[in-house]
């Protein structure tokens, strides 16, 4: 097994947000079995008014053999302005996919997560169901997918109860390579809650990755929420846009 390789990652955020993980994001495309993944650090120190402390991690593995396919994810962000936490952020995320057909597989994952800026205490998730391959091109490939999970979330905005609630997560994903530098990623997600459809998330991330050299890359990603019944305070749409570099191995 090749050791996990760390870089450091320079990004631009407009905000932080992380309510809906694209877990199309981490599956990386490779015909061989074993290990793949990538990993970033991010940290950094400004004083001007005020002191900024900020430091950030990235880490995706996964692991494929024959018809099986194991994801873990785990990201950390923390950010501090004058010694008050300001910024606070993290989430774990595993998922098996056995591939029973060549072009479906079934899908089962856990998940948990919070957000300070999003009064997100606690999210945990558990879900399962089939992922469809819709192409057959190397060059363009789209896949659905329509699971149903469990939510149990409890929000600090001091008024929400603790939810839980079943949701469906459908998503449609496609990813484009014009060229053999160039790579566009696109996912669409939309959760509604199955008791009350009025209740529901759309989010959209959107990657445009451009190969430096090997496994060395410039990617910039947009990302955009809508919440229908976010934490009281808490807007009913976020978006993030992010610049940096990223590096992967396998």
């Amino acid at each position: 097994m090749k050791k996990l390789l760390v870089i450091l990652l320079v990004s631009i955020s407009t905000t932080s947000m992380a309510q809906v993980l694209n877990v199309e994001s981490l599956r990386k495309v490779t015909d061989t079995s074993g290990w793949s993944g990538s990993a970033s650090v991010n940290f950094a120190i400004k004083r001007n008014v005020n002191d900024f402390f900020t430091i950030s991690s990235n880490i995706h593995v996964q692991y494929k053999m024959n018809k099986h396919l194991v994801l873990f994810k785990n990201d950390i962000d923390f950010q501090k302005i004058e010694g008050e936490k300001f910024s606070n952020s993290g989430i774990q995320h595993v998922r098996y996919n056995y591939r029973f057909h060549d072009r479906i597989a079934w899908e089962v994952f856990l998940q948990g997560q919070y957000n300070k800026v999003s009064l997100i205490d606690f999210r945990g998730l558990a879900g399962t169901g089939p992922r469809f391959k819709l192409s057959n091109s190397e060059n363009y490939k789209f896949y659905l997918g329509t699971l149903f999970m469990y939510e149990h979330e409890e929000v600090g905005d001091g008024i929400t109860p603790i939810q839980k609630d079943f949701r469906g997560s459908a998503y449609l994903s496609f990813s484009l390579f014009p060229t053999d530098r160039i790579a566009m990623v696109s996912t669409t997600y939309y959760q509604p809650k199955l008791s009350a459809f009025s209740d529901y998330r759309i989010a959209n991330e959107s990657s445009l990755l451009i190969d430096l050299f090997k496994n060395f890359a410039f990617k910039t990603t947009y990302r955009f929420i809508f919440d229908a019944f976010p934490a009281i305070g808490i807007p009913n749409s976020q978006y993030d846009l992010t610049t940096g570099f990223t590096y992967s191995f396998d």
